[in-house]
């Protein structure tokens, strides 16, 4: 599986079928193979867009697909997050057919969910390997101790996976979800490892035109980072970037990449020459010096 992961998170909601298409080339021409996709992602959209590319392109065999249930974003708020049996195999079966598939190589749940019990979470994912629909699972947004209650759970065919944020601007994994995947034996994606794209450091004294933040759809997510201590991350985040002669994008990225228990960082590059950068950004190793500064100035 490659270390960089590619996200497909904005397909169909600011990366259109033509762009996308030129992404997938591209990362699969570099070595990627991980992709990662949900079918919460661009209300279903971003499946149909990946389906299509794969099926034109016969690269199914070449990648792995990473996709999870359990989360239904059309739903009410409080009521989105559904990890009963029927439900996380009803969108299980839907994902395989938006894709044209007959498994998954990664199923996650999406979501901590405290209304189903444990038992049946992990009986579900359990069906899913036996019956061939899926050939690992994990888990997604989960803290450290809901993932060793699941792994536990699942000691038949134990959880391999766990995804959740993590950046120089969100380091909260580091608290008890890496030291318990760590413990566990159990990967680590990291999940938005440029701060929905905070840490390019374009953001600094405006919100440019045609950006993540100036949609609506990032709107939310990416102006919950603009406070006065990311300001302070990113400023000396550019200043090393600058000093080593890389972008802000290829030093954030690679602290991610770089940092113990990580297996892989999902990237959701939007246009073609973002996710350039990003895979020139895998010939670069950050000196043992700045790695250390940015940990001071982002705790």
């Amino acid at each position: 599986m490659s270390r960089l992961g590619l996200g497909t998170s904005t397909w169909g909601a600011g990366t259109d079928l033509r762009e996308a298409g030129a992404i997938l080339g591209e990362f699969i021409g570099a070595g990627g193979t991980l992709i990662d996709a949900s079918p919460a992602y661009a209300d279903g959209r971003a499946e149909q867009i990946l389906a299509e590319l794969l099926s034109n392109t016969h690269t199914r065999r070449d990648v792995v697909i990473s996709s999870s249930a359990g989360v239904d974003p059309t739903r009410p708020m409080g009521q989105r997050v559904d990890c009963s049996r029927s439900f996380l195999l009803s969108q299980l079966d839907a994902t395989l057919s938006a894709l044209g598939t007959d498994h998954l190589d990664l199923w996650s749940v999406g979501f901590w969910d405290d209304r189903t019990p444990l038992h049946e979470i992990a009986d579900t994912l359990d069906y899913a390997v036996r019956t061939g629909r899926v050939r690992y699972a994990g888990v997604r947004g989960f803290a450290g101790w809901q993932l060793a209650l699941l792994h536990a759970a699942t000691s038949t065919r134990p959880i391999v996976a766990a995804q959740a944020e993590y950046s120089l601007l969100l380091r909260r994994a580091e608290e008890e979800l890496l030291p318990a995947a760590q413990h566990l034996g159990v990967g680590f994606f990291a999940g938005a490892p440029l701060g929905r794209g905070v840490l390019t450091a374009k953001y600094r004294s405006e919100i440019p035109a045609g950006s993540r933040a100036a949609s609506t759809f990032g709107d939310v997510e990416v102006r919950g980072y603009l406070d006065p201590r990311s300001h302070t991350i990113v400023d000396a985040l550019d200043t090393a970037a600058v000093g080593l002669g890389i972008s802000a994008t290829a030093a954030a990225m690679t602290w991610v990449r770089d940092r113990p228990g990580v297996s892989s960082v999902i990237v959701g590059a939007r246009t073609p020459e973002q996710l350039s950068e990003l895979l020139r950004a895998e010939r670069v190793a950050l000196p043992a010096q700045i790695t250390s500064a940015l940990d001071d100035v982002s705790l």
